[in-house]
């Protein structure tokens, strides 16, 4: 089987270029499921690894790609056969293994979910890595008490990212009162029109704040940014409530106190949506299914989403990379 892929490579002087290549079945990376891809997604670390930033990727040539979404072809799982829709995200697809921008890709079965029906390939990766975050954070709040309804709201820290904006999606869709922090105020009618109920200036979270403790402000909060922003998130947190950090926007280092845990039992909750294993990972995917089952919802999330060529992949890094795209861009690799 011949097919399309992007395929990267490196010269002596490290420099990373990308052409559109034919390749076939023979050159595919070891895996017992072969999908004929559909959809794939571009996404900042896509970027960083088109432009060769960063040390992602260590062997050449490479096809990236983080998250992929098609057909299975062929298989030696049990768990898919030919025929059966599948999408992958996470599992460093794309960074050490080979990716979604190609017209084919031999994975492992464990990293596969079977897509739910009401869920299209397109969706899916409309959705992709951004979303799957987010829902996770937003699921693994539910499962800490954060309910609908609380007295006090849901706050989205990086709102305007790919992580926070999916969040406001899913959470206003789940019925959760979302305020959303955003250095971009420009943003801040793109960010109501997703689902947030009020919207904030970054400034208000940026500093560690002098005492541990602050007046109980935030019920739950999905914060994509880390760094000072999460400190001073935790010192506002509601007694009960919980935070479900998956961002290091503003670094891995956190200058806290144990105050908030002992004295209000906060729950800092770690969202890995990289190594995320099989079992949550589908219930997550079901999640998202019941969300776009409301047609408004799978409404929006098609109006923020941008269609390009796989050829195209390459020209766009740059702007990613300098935030100069906006929404969701799916690939279409088939």
């Amino acid at each position: 089987m011949v097919f399309t892929a992007l395929l990267l490579d490196r010269d002596d002087d490290k420099k990373v270029t990308a052409s559109l290549t034919e390749l076939d079945d023979d050159r595919l990376p070891d895996g017992d499921v072969t999908v004929d891809v559909e959809w794939s997604s571009l996404n900042y670390k896509d970027g960083m690894i088109l432009q060769g930033i960063g040390g992602l990727v260590r062997n050449y040539p490479h096809v990236p790609g983080i998250d992929l979404a098609g057909t299975v072809a062929a298989s030696d799982d049990d768990r898919f056969a030919a025929g059966d829709r599948v999408a992958l995200t996470g599992w460093r697809v794309g960074e050490v293994h080979w990716g979604g921008y190609a017209g084919r890709a031999r994975v492992s079965g464990d990293w596969l979910v079977a897509l739910p029906d009401q869920v299209s390939t397109r969706q899916a990766m409309a959705v992709g890595t951004a979303g799957f975050t987010a829902m996770q954070a937003l699921t693994a709040l539910e499962d800490h008490g954060v309910a609908p309804g609380a007295d006090r709201p849901v706050l989205v820290t990086g709102a305007s990212g790919g992580v926070g904006s999916s969040a406001l999606l899913w959470g206003g869709a789940m019925g959760h009162h979302l305020v959303a922090s955003t250095g971009r105020p420009e943003n801040a009618d793109d960010l109501l029109t997703l689902g947030a109920a009020d919207v904030i200036d970054r400034a208000e979270l940026a500093e560690n704040p002098a005492r541990p403790l602050l007046s109980e402000r935030w019920h739950g909060c999905v914060d994509a940014v880390g760094g000072d922003t999460l400190a001073h998130v935790l010192a506002e947190m509601a007694y009960g409530g919980s935070v479900a950090a998956c961002g290091l926007a503003g670094g891995n280092g956190l200058s806290t106190t144990v105050i908030p845990f002992l004295l209000r039992g906060v729950n800092l909750l770690g969202i890995d949506s990289v190594m995320c294993p099989p079992e949550p990972r589908q219930r997550v995917w079901g999640r998202v299914a019941e969300v776009l089952a409301d047609e408004a919802i799978a409404a929006r999330l098609g109006a923020m989403t941008t269609d390009v060529a796989l050829g195209e992949v390459a020209s766009l890094a740059p702007e990613i990379l300098a935030g100069q795209v906006k929404g969701r861009v799916v690939v279409a690799c088939s």
